[in-house]
């Protein structure tokens, strides 16, 4: 694949590496759904800030004093599009560990967790 993005790339994470993540995070990770709202009311993951991507607006200007541009970032969506959107958002913003959680929540229900409600 080529990357036609400007700017530093952004990494990918698998929805396993994700659980592995989740099992053995002691606060030292950051993690950001930009899902909507009624997205995240049918299906979460526990750990997760959300920061929707339709009001950009509202949080924009607050993500460099709510987290840490050089803390590891995992962002996750529903199949892994939005996510890949903010990821290189946040490494305009100067990120310099941000990971897109590829195949979002949805493969997040069907490789790991079950109970984790499809939409």
């Amino acid at each position: 694949m080529t990357d036609i993005s400007f700017g530093q790339p952004f990494s990918q994470i698998s929805v396993q590496e994700l659980a592995q993540c989740l099992a053995t995070n002691e606060g030292t990770i950051q993690l950001i759904d930009v899902r909507e709202p009624q997205e995240v009311a049918i299906s979460r993951i526990d750990g997760f800030v959300n920061l929707p991507l339709s009001e950009y607006e509202q949080w924009s200007d607050q993500v460099a004093i709510r987290f840490n541009p050089t803390t590891e970032t995992l962002v996750l969506c529903h199949h892994g599009v939005r996510s890949a959107q903010m990821c290189q958002w946040l490494v305009t913003q100067g990120f310099t560990n941000v990971k897109n959680i590829t195949g979002g929540i949805s493969a997040y229900s069907i490789l790991v967790d079950p109970s984790v409600p499809q939409y």
